[in-house]
């Protein structure tokens, strides 16, 4: 694996991104998401000219060299040709077929990062040479806009400073948690489909307030706004989601009585199926590709 600076950030005077100047980075299919990691790892302070990102149309690859300013090929296999973190963004089904075409081509102590969902780190280690470092990575949506949650573990042969080196450069895309692997579907369950659900409440407020008699506009930019001020509200008070609702409702008040008519329509209890219903997808996914 490249050594990172041995400098501590005081002793460099320079910020935590440095540590990843002169790390290349190989993207293999970066989709939206491939492009939201790349992105932040550019942000964690990657040179845009050490990074090499794949797409099966020469017209994704130009989009990504306009907007990056990195080098774009269709050819995985001499884009991996130097990397020290190959990152694989292909869907799913398309990862075996990747990996077998790439294996003899990476560098010796390249870490690979997967952000392929429902793949166990069993399946690249399995698939890659032997002692190959593998980091699974569990990327949202958010990354897009750098306020993302990233799950990561490390494999078998992941050592700490690996883990370590894909943290930083995932920590370009917003906040990462390390976690078991037993526990990654849980976390897609919250976190990764999370911002689905808040979409899906937003659409929600904003068609009521349509039904109300305000424009549609106004209705959308005020169930953005409100979730926006009540997420930032929750994390920089740091006080329990339950108090700040009943700060909210005033005995016999308006809140109050919209709040009972969600109980009534058992929300809470949707909210506790539908994340069990993802985690349970999860380990289906998982199953089918082990």
């Amino acid at each position: 694996m490249v050594p990172v600076s041995e400098q501590t950030d005081e002793q460099a005077g320079a910020p935590t991104n440095s540590r990843v100047g002169g790390v290349k980075m190989a993207f293999l299919g970066t989709g939206n998401m491939g492009e939201a990691v790349l992105a932040g790892a550019l942000s964690a302070g990657v040179a845009p000219q050490d990074v090499v990102a794949t797409s099966r149309r020469p017209e994704r690859g130009a989009h990504l060299t306009e907007r990056f300013g990195v080098r774009a090929t269709t050819d995985n296999v001499a884009a991996v040709a130097g990397a020290h973190v190959v990152v694989i963004g292909v869907k799913p089904k398309d990862v075996g077929a990747m990996l077998d075409r790439v294996a003899d081509a990476l560098e010796p102590g390249a870490v690979v990062v997967s952000v392929a969902a429902g793949l166990p780190l069993s399946f690249f280690e399995q698939r890659l040479p032997a002692g190959t470092p593998v980091v699974r990575a569990m990327p949202n949506t958010p990354a897009l806009v750098g306020a993302g949650v990233t799950a990561l573990v490390g494999g078998s042969a992941a050592r700490e400073d690996d883990v370590a080196l894909v943290e930083q450069v995932l920590a370009g895309s917003g906040h990462v948690f390390r976690v078991t692997e037993k526990d990654i579907d849980a976390f897609g369950a919250l976190a990764g489909s999370g911002p689905a659900y808040v979409f899906y409440v937003v659409d929600a407020m904003a068609e009521a307030g349509v039904l109300l008699g305000l424009t549609r506009d106004v209705a959308r930019r005020l169930a953005v706004e409100t979730v926006l001020g009540s997420a930032k509200l929750l994390d920089e008070t740091g006080e329990h989601p339950v108090l700040l609702r009943e700060k909210v409702s005033s005995p016999g008040g308006t809140t109050v009585a919209a709040l009972r008519k969600l109980d009534d329509g058992g929300v809470r209890a949707a909210f506790l199926d539908a994340l069990e219903a993802a985690r349970d997808r999860s380990r289906e996914l998982a199953a089918e590709h082990a």
